[in-house]
């Protein structure tokens, strides 16, 4: 026995919600791809143009970096959708423990 069921009355209406939201969904990961590709992009220039000074290009990329590990969890993991609260937190929480932990130790060999 198939289940027949929909969320609305009408089956059209649905696909043609279904097909507009996957259509969204889709324009918005391939920016976030592009968005990548230029950071990345960015990131190698940065590196090979000689006048930079590796001051200004180790905290460039380490920036570039956190912005695409941002950019891979909230659209192609879909961190952004809804039931991923506790998963978020747990993700955000042991984030923020590595980067006090990395603090600290920082701290401590520079004293």
């Amino acid at each position: 026995m198939a289940n027949d069921q929909s969320n609305s009355a009408n089956p059209n209406v649905d696909l043609k919600y279904r097909r507009k939201k996957n259509a969204e969904e889709m324009k918005h990961q391939v920016i976030t791809f592009i968005l990548m590709i230029f950071f990345t992009l960015l990131a190698f220039a940065a590196v090979g143009i000689e006048g930079f000074s590796h001051w200004f290009i180790k905290p460039v990329i380490l920036l570039l970096a956190v912005i695409q590990v941002v950019f891979q969890l909230y659209y192609f993991m879909h961190m952004k959708h809804k039931g991923h609260g506790t998963i978020a937190l747990f993700l955000f929480s042991g984030l923020a423990v590595g980067l006090i932990t990395v603090l600290v130790f920082t701290t401590i060999v520079w004293l």
